[in-house]
């Protein structure tokens, strides 16, 4: 582990450094998946919204 000595003869110690890398951009598979999952998503909260009106509406 990697230790420095301050003032006072205090020691500190540092976590590593995780390796930096550059991302690469989404292939077309991936961004088509993105989109397939956006839409279930939108029709999942749609889906929860009209449950929730049309239950508080009942009297």
């Amino acid at each position: 582990m990697p230790y420095t000595t301050e003032e006072g003869g205090r020691l500190n110690n540092f976590a590593r450094e995780p390796k930096v890398y550059q991302a690469e951009p989404p292939t077309a598979q991936q961004k088509r998946n993105y989109v397939i999952l956006g839409v279930v998503a939108i029709i999942l909260v749609s889906g929860l919204i009209f449950v929730a009106f049309s239950v508080s509406n009942v009297s």
